[in-house]
């Protein structure tokens, strides 16, 4: 028999966390937060807050299901904070247990580790290759195939069993033209359909959307179209997206020096994340620069606005978070930003009522101050219903528990899932956090 504990992320969008069990032996699947939950709460450093307090704020997730199980490996399919920023606060709980991860993945995890400032992780961290079987006991292994997100190296994370294949999807989308170069290993997930494939668990937030998302290419011709014709003719231009998204924002930096700009890339996490990216050749930064520190960010900032027409601005704050660069320039704090100056927004509004509200209020501010806003300029890096649907037949798996999402999300996946000759309460289990499914 497997168990699957749905610990976390089964009835929200973020802190997700799965564990698998097999003959009393467990793999744990992803360790995250949940931003929202935080940021409601003012001066909240996830670093400073005892793991008790936080699990209270339903940031991070409650594992206390999986304390006394013997857990051999825990895994991360990617390196969002939805995924990886609980690590702090949780491997503690599994001491010496290894974790892996695709190297870019690995990097970030480190990084939240290091920065952790209540627990020693010690935890050994591996960097694994696509394709690579790991070994982590006599009847467990895990393999990471590549997938696309909109992030580098992510995957989705394969419980090997002697019953067969759990297959944990992450998040992802397929994306065969992605302009980094990546591309689904259809391959092995073909492959794995044959082998058997016992349990497929995969995220569903967009699994709603009746439709094959879109490559990270179409969001690559939204940019040009706008900044190589209409963009030519603004003055100052302001970019923002997701800090983690490497392909985006190689995009705007190719576009910058097409435009004859140079890309100033303003931010904590836009300066960790493409530092990151860098070291391991995973974006070129000929022509950009990346400035963190207050001090810089002012300096640059005060140089950007006595010649706007020569730099192209990429900056935090899309969702209109407090401190963020962007939401400092419509408060007026740190540039004078208004109707010289055309706003681009290239990511979409995280779909929860905190973000629309801050986003609501940025969008406000700076309309009130004369500000261009262009939006929209963006594609999802989750799988819509018919990328889905094509897993399911790619893979036939034999039951199928829906991860990552609202429960109407979920529903929606078993809706699909019955379309493909399935039926919940047989081989389609829709769960809730901390409960568990057992598949026999």
């Amino acid at each position: 028999m497997i168990k699957i504990y749905t610990v976390s992320g089964y009835e929200e969008v973020g802190k997700n966390m799965t564990a698998v069990e097999y003959n009393g032996e467990v793999v744990i699947i992803d360790m995250g937060i949940r931003l929202d939950r935080v940021l409601i709460h003012e001066d909240v450093n996830i670093q400073q807050f005892p793991t008790k307090e936080l699990q209270k704020l339903g940031a991070i997730p409650d594992d206390s299901m999986l304390r006394n199980k013997k857990v051999v490996a825990i895994t991360f399919t990617h390196g969002h904070l939805d995924h990886i920023g609980a690590v702090g606060k949780l491997a503690v709980h599994y001491p010496d247990v290894p974790i892996y991860g695709t190297p870019y993945t690995i990097k970030l995890a480190k990084g939240e580790v290091k920065s952790e400032q209540y627990f020693e992780v010690k935890n050994p961290m591996y960097e694994t290759d696509f394709g690579e079987i790991v070994q982590v006991s006599e009847n467990l292994a895990v393999e990471f195939i590549r997938i696309t997100h909109s992030i580098p190296q992510a995957s989705m994370v394969i419980v090997h069993t002697p019953e067969g294949a759990v297959v944990h999807t992450g998040d992802f989308k397929f994306d065969n033209n992605n302009p980094l170069g990546e591309k689904p290993d259809y391959k092995r997930l073909k492959e794995l359909g044959r082998e058997g494939v016992k349990v497929l668990i995969p995220e569903s937030t967009r699994v709603s959307e009746p439709t094959k998302t879109p490559s990270e290419a179409v969001a690559q011709m939204l940019l040009e179209d706008f900044f190589l014709y209409e963009g030519m003719e603004a003055d100052g231009l302001i970019a923002t997206t997701f800090a983690s998204h490497i392909a985006r924002l190689q995009e705007l930096i190719r576009i910058a020096n097409k435009m004859g700009r140079q890309a100033v890339l303003v931010g904590r996490s836009l300066a960790k994340y493409t530092g990151i990216a860098k070291q391991l050749g995973l974006i070129k930064m000929k022509g950009a620069r990346a400035v963190r520190s207050p001090n810089a960010v002012k300096k640059v900032l005060k140089e950007v606005s006595q010649a706007r027409e020569n730099y192209l601005l990429v900056v935090t704050g899309h969702q209109g978070e407090p401190g963020a660069v962007l939401t400092r320039m419509a408060n007026g704090d740190i540039y004078d930003i208004g109707k010289r100056d055309t706003v681009v927004f290239s990511a979409g509004t995280i779909p929860n009522p905190l973000n629309q509200a801050q986003r609501y209020v940025l969008e406000t501010k700076l309309k009130m101050k004369g500000v261009r806003m262009i939006k929209d300029l963006h594609v999802s890096g989750h799988a819509s219903r018919e990328d889905h649907r094509y897993l399911i037949r790619m893979l036939n798996p034999e039951n199928i528990v829906p991860a990552h999402g609202e429960f109407r999300m979920l529903t929606h996946y078993a809706e699909l899932a019955e379309e493909e000759g399935y039926l919940i309460g047989r081989d389609v289990f829709v769960s809730r956090n901390g409960y568990t499914v057992e598949i026999r």
